[in-house]
C-alpha cells in the first residue's frame, strides 16, 4: 500500500528561502531563453518550501538566481557592444567625411 502524504506541520515557521521572482522577470526583456528557465525556477520555490521540500527549494532558488543574473548580464553586454559599435560607425563615418 503507498503512503500518503501529510502536510508539514501548520504552527511550524517556514525557512525563508528567496524565489528571485523579480530578477526572473525583468531577465526575460534581456535574454529571453534564460529569463525563461528563470522564471520557472522561481515559480518552483514557493510550492516547494509550503510542500516541505526544502532542499528543493534552495535548489530552485539557486538555479533561478544564476539564471537571472546571467541573463540579465548578457542583455547589458549586449547592450554595451551595440552602443560601443554605434560609437564606432558613426565616428568612423564622420572621420571619412573630412
Amino acid at each position: 500500500m503507498a503512503q500518503q502524504w501529510t502536510p508539514p506541520p501548520s504552527g511550524g515557521v517556514q525557512p525563508n528561502v528567496p524565489n528571485y521572482l523579480v530578477p526572473a522577470i525583468i531577465s526575460i526583456f534581456c535574454c529571453t531563453p534564460l529569463g525563461i528557465a528563470a522564471l520557472i525556477f522561481a515559480t518552483q520555490v514557493n510550492a516547494k518550501v509550503q510542500a516541505g521540500d526544502i532542499a528543493g527549494a534552495q535548489d530552485a532558488s539557486k538555479k533561478a538566481k544564476i539564471f537571472a543574473f546571467i541573463s540579465i548580464g548578457l542583455g547589458l553586454a549586449m547592450i554595451l557592444i551595440y552602443v560601443i559599435w554605434v560609437v564606432l560607425v558613426v565616428g568612423l563615418s564622420a572621420a571619412s567625411n573630412f
